[in-house]
């Protein structure tokens, strides 16, 4: 036996999972350096940090899919993929980041309707 079987070789990468988690950490990230921009940068304000908070919700949004697709896969494979705990955290962190993005945009929203009637 020279060499190894297709049930034998190392267990195969998940990739889904580690983008689910990538995606998520930047998610919670972005809110982070729009806020620091705005401190920092004297061309950047607050509300303009809160628009680029935005974002976060669509990357939550994709890290939950990610997830979903490395939880199939590993479904699919029986666990020999591996992963699950990126998944998981990937799907924990990734609805954190969308409803952070979401609070956001509220309050965005609320932000226009009140500078619009007041």
């Amino acid at each position: 036996m020279d060499a190894l079987t297709r049930s034998s070789r190392a267990r195969s990468r998940n990739d889904a999972a580690r983008a689910s988690l990538a995606c998520a950490l930047l998610g919670l990230l972005i809110p982070v350096a729009g806020y620091v921009a705005a401190r920092q940068l004297e061309d950047v304000t607050i509300v303009q940090g809160t628009e680029a908070t935005c974002g976060s919700a669509l990357l939550g949004l994709l890290a939950l899919v990610m997830a979903r697709k490395a939880q199939f896969t590993i479904e699919r494979t029986l666990g020999r993929v591996g992963g699950a705990g990126l998944a998981r955290a990937g799907k924990l962190l990734g609805l954190l980041s969308l409803c952070i993005g979401l609070t956001a945009a509220l309050a965005l929203g609320f932000y226009a309707l009140l500078n619009y009637f007041g």
